[in-house]
This record gives structure tokens, sequence and C-alpha cells, in this order.
């Protein structure tokens, strides 16, 4: 686990969620058994044993499209003694980077960028390692070339690793999507490129490993673009490897595999062949395929029928390491297709009549599901992974002893689209996110017996709300009874949600009791999951009285009994939930609707008593840049505060409810005295407004001990201001420019006499910093700050940070961090991820 250490404050990485990018070849499942796949401009890296993301790393500039694994799970049987793996991603703007990972130390390092680039974004890329020490590589872009690489890895330890272009292969103005390389059988020392895209054709190139490329033929037979193709390793027969298989899929909704013979293999055993020309299995002959002395039969071996929409992937199974004949591996004959129709199959030759049959169907059931991106094969061939339209992984594992037995497994999940805010639960038992994905998703560390040895893991745990507007701004209401957010997307209505009867008790399940619900709470939330609508904007609620009237409801409450609503099936979760239970059964119910603004909601926030929750809007004028005051339980609009000219960017009250400090893009900030008159009535009163920054204010947070706050803005500077005997703001200090916009804010106090905290600044760049800061009190006994001193206490590595802009930072809530040494700090960024971190402060001894 990363680590940084600065002078006492020690910051590790608890949890990172994020979804997968929506393209094909996102994904790669190497060698070394971990996962790569791409989250907006981050390459994140997952273990399967775990269900935790382990890493993400930064150095793309755009959105990445596409991993491979050096080796890849197809040569795990040659890597069980590597120390270093190393991985490439490519992105959208043309760019290529090769990682290393150090088996031993856990470690990633980045080592270079491929010097010629695609011009366009990279949509494939295939390796295969010819020795322990050199790899083959092709990638293809939209730029229409194919780029054929050699990458030597360092013999020796400290050695550096060289990526050279071999050639480049102009391909026409159709480009190519799917690509795959191998070593001809029969020692020719000849490597095939196969190709394939949008003018529904197999390209053959036959070369060696030093380039030299040339055109060797086509394949033809699909009817509509080609999106995958696999090539097996050389197949042997009476100990000698003469032919090798050519899997592809295509957007006709069929697969092909073809076969690649030797041709002296061919006339050996032509009574054999002739014998099989008679069978059902019978291929028809295609071109010959040409390789310096040696000539290769080229012939449609089976197609493979199932699939009812275009199939994404296809992809052999890896070989074992079964010693066979002689050679140090064996290929079995088995192919994993996934597909747009929400299914993965496993495809294997009846073992009498050779035909090729599916023989393993998984998928996604649910009606919200879009289909899989890719399918991928562990490297022991006992696991299948898919990637889905919603962002989502989907694992299964074969558990059965004799019989195949596919069971669904807990995978890492996110947002797959930015996360625009985040916010800490009352207690701190969880986190809510949200994003312009349109989910609202609730993560929480999960405590069971395993987390005993291996320390608890966090997990999605729900998915409160699936809107159909991308969603700006959250705020969970405060203070006692159920519990409650409200949510803001890019609509003019904010939407108040209340937590169900089987949230409540699946969140007992995962604290483990530690935060025990209220009986009378649990009485009195007679609401037990939520419907979507229609239109996917309101959700209704599913009462516990909707259960059957004539079951005995002793037991389970009930839940068991749910036969009048026909699609969510709300349920208390044991185990932290998978996809298929997160998208439709974790529902909140939408309470109230608070209608008011006249354009998009962009900020939300709530008071610390919970009685009031403020709201803002995108804004080009003043009017529209009010905000709005709404009293919670009745949900009437209470205030209407003027002060700002744009957009408000984010608001705060003070610790003790008595203001409200709000930031904009008109570079000023507003803080406004709040008081209650009266049981529904307040008044409110602007104290100062200022211009404050030279650019848009982002970010402001309050001291959570006293009247002193920071603003951040674009023109990378923070500042530090106090609010000077209740009736004026002064600026105490600015904080040196930091060499991005900062974009997030987030003050924490730790131990209320010594006025010490810590000041969280998140930056567009996606680096988080965080800054020591002491209030010095004035000494005329009113409390007023007559100063304060800053210092940076530590600056996160890279590589635990996001990897675009920090949308939001928060801490856990004030009663936590009083007298803890460990705090936790949530942020969320434009790179889809929410991000978790423990900060241990040594703070006592100072």
């Amino acid at each position: 686990m990363t680590m940084s250490i600065n002078g006492g404050t020690e910051v590790k990485k608890v949890f990172i969620g994020a979804g997968c990018n929506r393209v094909v070849n996102n994904v790669s499942w190497g060698a070394c058994d971990l996962v790569a796949f791409g989250a907006q401009n981050a390459v994140a890296i997952f273990s399967p044993k775990t269900a935790q993301i382990v890493t993400t790393l930064p150095g793309h500039k755009s959105s990445v499209n596409c991993t491979q694994w050096l080796p890849s799970n197809k040569f795990a049987f040659k890597a069980k003694e590597l120390e270093k793996y190393y991985l490439l991603s490519g992105d959208a703007d043309g760019a290529i980077i090769l990682w290393e990972f150090s088996l031993l130390e856990r470690k990633w390092r980045y080592v270079l960028q491929a010097p010629q680039s695609h011009k366009k974004g990279v949509t494939c890329i295939t390796g295969i390692m010819v020795t322990k020490t050199e790899a083959l590589v092709a990638s293809t872009s939209s730029d229409g070339k194919v780029h054929v690489w050699e990458v030597l890895f360092p013999s020796t330890t400290g050695g550096d690793c060289k990526l050279q272009c071999l050639e480049t292969l102009f391909v026409g103005s159709k480009p190519m999507v799917a690509l795959s390389l191998a070593e001809l059988p029969g020692n020719t020392g000849h490597i095939v490129l196969a190709m394939g895209g949008l003018d529904n054709k197999i390209h053959l190139y036959c070369g060696e490993r030093t380039g030299k490329f040339l055109r060797a033929c086509e394949l033809k037979g699909h009817t509509d673009w080609i999106r995958s193709l696999d090539f097996s390793l050389p197949i042997c027969t009476n100990g000698e490897p003469n032919s090798i298989l050519l899997v592809s899929s295509s957007q006709d909704k069929g697969i092909r595999i073809w076969k690649m013979a030797l041709r002296s293999s061919l006339c050996s055993t032509q009574g054999a062949y002739r014998k099989e020309e008679m069978s059902l299995a019978s291929y028809i002959e295609g071109p010959l395929l040409v390789a310096g002395s040696s000539s290769y039969q080229i012939s449609l071996e089976s197609l493979l029928i199932g699939h009812e929409d275009w199939v994404y992937s296809v992809e052999w199974q890896p070989p074992s390491t079964e010693s066979v004949e002689g050679i140090g591996y064996y290929q079995p004959q088995s192919i994993l297709s996934a597909s747009m129709d929400k299914t993965m199959m496993i495809w294997q030759p009846e073992k009498n009549s050779g035909i090729w049959m599916n023989v393993v169907t998984v998928g996604e059931l649910s009606h919200c599901a879009l289909g899989f991106y890719g399918g991928h094969w562990s490297p022991s061939g006992d696991s299948i992974l898919a990637h889905g339209y919603g962002g989502s992984f989907h694992l299964w594992k074969n558990v059965g002893v004799d019989l195949d037995n596919w069971r669904p497994q807990k995978v890492p999940s996110g947002h797959f689209a930015g996360v625009t805010d985040i916010v800490w639960a009352r207690s701190g038992e969880y986190i809510l996110s949200v994003s312009h994905d349109q989910t609202t998703r609730i993560y929480a560390s999960w405590q069971n017996e395993a987390s005993l040895i291996d320390g608890d893991s966090w997990h999605e745990i729900a998915r409160p709300q699936v809107h159909g507007h991308d969603i700006n701004c959250v705020t969970i209401v405060q203070g006692k009874g159920n519990h409650r957010f409200v949510s803001g997307a890019d609509e003019k209505v904010a939407r108040v949600f209340e937590a169900t009867l089987s949230f409540l008790k699946t969140l007992n399940h995962a604290t483990s009791q530690i935060i025990s619900l209220p009986e009378d709470l649990q009485a009195d939330v007679q609401v037990l999951g939520a419907n979507m609508s229609a239109l996917g904007l309101s959700q209704k609620p599913i009462y516990v009285q909707a259960t059957h009237d004539n079951q005995d409801r002793n037991g389970n409450d009930g839940l068991d009994t749910i036969e009048t609503i026909p699609d969510a099936v709300p349920a208390v979760l044991t185990e932290p939930p998978i996809e298929d239970q997160l998208a439709w059964h974790t529902l909140w119910p939408e309470s109230h609707k608070l209608y008011g603004h006249g354009n998009e909601l962009f900020s939300l926030c709530c008071d610390h008593e919970g009685k009031l929750v403020a709201s803002s809007c995108k804004a080009q004028s003043a009017t529209a840049a009010e905000i709005w005051l709404w009293q919670v339980g009745s949900w009437k609009a209470v205030g209407q505060l003027q002060s700002h000219s744009l957009t408000v960017t984010q608001m705060e009250f003070s610790h003790d409810d008595s203001m409200l400090l709000a930031v904009s893009r008109d570079r000023q900030f507003s803080v406004f005295t709040i008081k209650r008159t009266g049981t529904d009535e307040i008044s409110y009163q602007l104290l100062a407004r200022q211009e404050a920054h030279k650019r848009i204010i982002w970010s402001c947070s309050w001291n959570p001990y006293g009247h002193e706050f920071a603003t951040g803005s674009r023109d990378k500077t923070v500042k530090i201001w106090a609010v000077d005997k209740g009736s004026s703001v002064k600026l105490l200090m600015t904080l040196p420019q930091f060499d991005s916009s900062v974009m997030a804010l987030s003050w924490v106090g730790l131990g209320h006499q010594k006025n010490d905290g810590f000041l969280a600044v998140g930056m567009e760049s996606g680096l988080i910093e965080l800054w020591s800061l002491s209030v010095r009190r004035a000494d005329d006994g009113s409390g007023s700050a007559a100063g304060v001193a800053a210092a940076v206490a530590v600056k996160l590595d890279p590589f635990m940070c996001h990897v675009s802009a920090v949308n939001r930072l928060a801490w856990e809530g004030p009663k936590k961090s009083e007298n803890c040494k460990n705090i936790q700090l949530a942020s969320c960024g434009a790179d889809n991820c929410v991000r978790v971190f423990e900060v241990n402060v040594d703070y006592a001894e100072n």
C-alpha cells in the first residue's frame, strides 16, 4: 500500500472506486493476475482476488482506449518466474505509454512514451512474447495506420526498456479496429499479423522479427465490421506444431474459426485429411499463405452462431503448463466470446463429432444493462471477466469440481463518467457520490470475518439514484432520523431521497452492528425499496405493507414475500452486492421535489443541525444566481439570498450555523448571517461581499472550530480569511501559488483548544496537498483571529492522486477527527474515481 510520509503525517490509500471506459479493447488480464483498464485518462489496475482497485497510473492526457499486458494471460505459462511485468496503454490522442510493474516490490514505474505516436485515437494494441526479453507489439488507430513495434526488456535489473517502431502499414480509408499476432508453426521464425476492421475482411500480413511485413492474403466471410481477432498458440500433431487457429468475431453476430495448416503436414496426412472431408466438421479451403519457404493452407474450420447481437470480443483460453507430447504447454480448444446481447459464451468442440458447441452461457439479465464490450479469461482459465456498457465489471468463477459451475464473484465498481460531488454520512459510516454518469452511489467499508485477517475492504453497497440527467451536486441531511440526501442534476428541480428499510439493515451488516440502528427508526421506516419510473426520473416507493397479506410475516419481516412488485426486489444484503443487484434493487424512493430555480442545479449544502438546505443553480444574471434556502422536513422555501451575478460554485455553513459562505464564478465570496427567529422562520443578512481572486473561485471551506475560512481559485491561489468581530471580513494570509488551478478545499480541525487543522487542497492536475494551519487568536478575549501559520504537511504521491481535476474533497465529520489520530479524507474527480485516504496525524506530541 502506497504511503507518503512527511514530518509525522502519514497518508495511505484506503480505497479507489472507478468504472471502466465504455470502449472495446479497454481491458487486459495479465500473466501476473492483475487486470488493467482505462478509467477516463487514468490506467486503473485491479486485483480479481481482492475485488479492489490497487492503483491508478498517471500519464495520459486524454481518455484511455486500450491496454495490453506483456506477457498477457496467453503467455502466463511462460511467466512463472518473472519479477517484472509490463503494460502498454493507448489513448484517444494516439499516445502509447509503456509501464513497468515490479512483482516483489508491488511498485509501478512510468517507463516511456512511444516515439512515433498515432495521429488519432489508438483503438487496439496486441502483443506476443517472442523470448523472455523480447516482445512484438502491433497498434492500430483511426488514422488508418498500423504500427509494428519491437519491445526489448532489460535482461539485468536496473537495465532500461527499448521500444522501436519496426514498420508502419498503411491500410487505407477504412481503419482496422482488431489485431492479433502469432509466431507461425514450423520453426520458420516468421510472424503473422491479422487485422480486421471496417471493410469486413481479415487481412493477413507476414513478416519476420525484424519487421518487413508484407500483405499475404485476405479472408472473406464476415458481412459486417470485424471487432475482434485472436490467434491460438500452435496446435501439435504427433509432437510437432503444424497448425494454428484464428478466431474472428463481427458485428454480423457470427464467430468464425480459421485454420492455418503447414502445407507439408497436409500432404503427409492426406488420408486423414480426405476422411475429415467427409465428416460434418469438414472445412472449406481458403487461400494459401506463403511465409518464406513455407506455405500454409487456410481453411474455415467452423462458423459459430449463437449470439443475438454484435460480438465484440473473442479470446482463446490461455494455455496451461501441462506438458503434452514434449512441448511445454497445452492449448485448450476453448473460446470465450462476449456480445452486446448481454451474454458471454464458452465454445468447445464436441468430443465425438468435433462440432463446436456453446457449452457455457453467462450473462446480465437485468433490463438496464446494455451488453458487453469485451470478455477475458483469467490466466488459469477458471474465471471469466466481462466489462459492460454501464462501465461495470462482471466476473464468474468455475467453482465446480467434476461439473462446470460458474458463479458470480465480487468485482470493483464505480462511476463511468466524471464524479462531481462527494459527501460523508452523518456518522462517517459511508460516503455518497454523484456523477455525470447519472447515478448516485454509496460506498462503505464492509466488515466481516475475512476482514479480521485482511483488514476492512470498501465496496459499493447501494445505488440509491439512477437518473436521466447528469448529476452535479449532493448533500446529506444532518441531524436525527432516517438517512436522507438531496441531489441536484442538469434540471431545475432538486430531489430529496430517503433511505429504505432494506438499506438500513444492509448497513447494519456492513458495519457489523458497530453503529446499531434504533429499533424505533426501523419501525418508522415503512419503505422497503424503490422502483424506477418509466422515464427514469422519479423513483417510487415500495412499501413494507405491499408484501403479501396472507403470508405469515414472522421471520425475515416478509422480505421474501414481495409478489406485487415485478421490477425491483429489495433485499437485505449480507455480503457486498454485485452489479446485477446494485443496478436495480438498491434504489431509494424520492420523497420531495424542490421547485424554485430557473436553471440547472449546481451546488447544495446542509447546515450541521439538519434544519436548512441551501441550493444554487447555473447563472448568468443576478436573479438566477440567487441562493435558495429550504426548510428540512416541510421542504418549504424560506429564503432567497441575493449577492452574486454568476453561478455560485460552492456554499458551506459555519460550524455554529450562524453564517453561510458562498463563492462564485464572479470571483467574489459572500458571507450571510443566518438567524432563526421562530420555529419556522429565519432571517438572513449579507454580512460581507468581496472580490477575492483574479479568476473563478471554485471552492471554499470553513474552519470547523472558528469563523475563519479558505477560498481556492482558478488563479492557482488559496486565501485564508477571518470574520472580524462578526461585522467584517479580513484577509489573514495567501498561501504560496500552486502549480495548477485550485478546484477543491476541505478544512478539518485537530483538537479544539489548539486551533490546529489540516487544509486539503485539490488541483486541476489531480494532485492533492495537505497544509497544516494554526490559527492565532487575538489577546483581547474576543476570540477573533489575529493571524494564521501555514506549512505543507504532505504532498501526496501522484500514483495515489487523481489523474484529472479533483472536483471535491471531504473530511470525515468533526466528531470523528476531534480526538482521533487517524482521520479519513474522501475525494472525487474528473478521472471517474472516488478515493478514500487515511491520514495519520501525530499531533499530540507537537
